[in-house]
């Protein structure tokens, strides 16, 4: 363990799902750790306790309504789509190009983390604890970042 890291792993379903799986037939590397296991149950009570996926679906709800204001300023974005704080901007660009990384590198230079994925869509994660200030800066630097590439 470097730098503080538990790493533990866990698979969460309803019972239709997890009724299929049977006594040996999934594993995992971090699993079953009791340290680690006591660490995961205190982070699941702060989820919890201070009602972050309530907080997700807010600023979930209000980060696309952004991102789609931003998709009439830049008609290269095709389509925005997620649930909660899980967003994804698809770039009316084929799969093989640049422009997701390139938009990616461009975001990152102003201080937001942005994943590309299948070269023409951009991943956008942000913490179950950020505010409604956090992601209207988020979004400034999204807009940002397609206007300096000429999007």
């Amino acid at each position: 363990m470097s730098g503080g890291v538990l790493p533990v792993s866990a698979v969460l379903a309803d019972d239709e799902i997890m009724l299929c799986i049977k006594p040996g037939e999934h594993g995992s590397t971090f699993g079953g750790n009791p340290l680690a296991c006591a660490v995961g149950i205190a982070a699941l009570k702060v989820v919890r306790d201070e009602q972050l996926e309530k907080n997700a679906q807010l600023m979930g709800d209000f980060f696309r309504q952004g991102l789609q204001q931003l998709s009439i300023k830049h008609p290269i974005i095709k389509i925005i789509r997620g649930k909660g704080l899980l967003n994804a901007i698809v770039i009316d660009d084929h799969e093989e190009s640049s422009t997701a990384w390139n938009l990616c590198i461009e975001m990152d230079q102003q201080g937001l983390l942005a994943k590309p994925t299948h070269g023409n869509i951009i991943r956008l994660a942000p913490p179950l604890t950020i505010s409604q200030d956090q992601l209207e800066t988020a979004l400034s630097v999204i807009d940002r970042a397609f206007t300096n590439l000429g999007y």
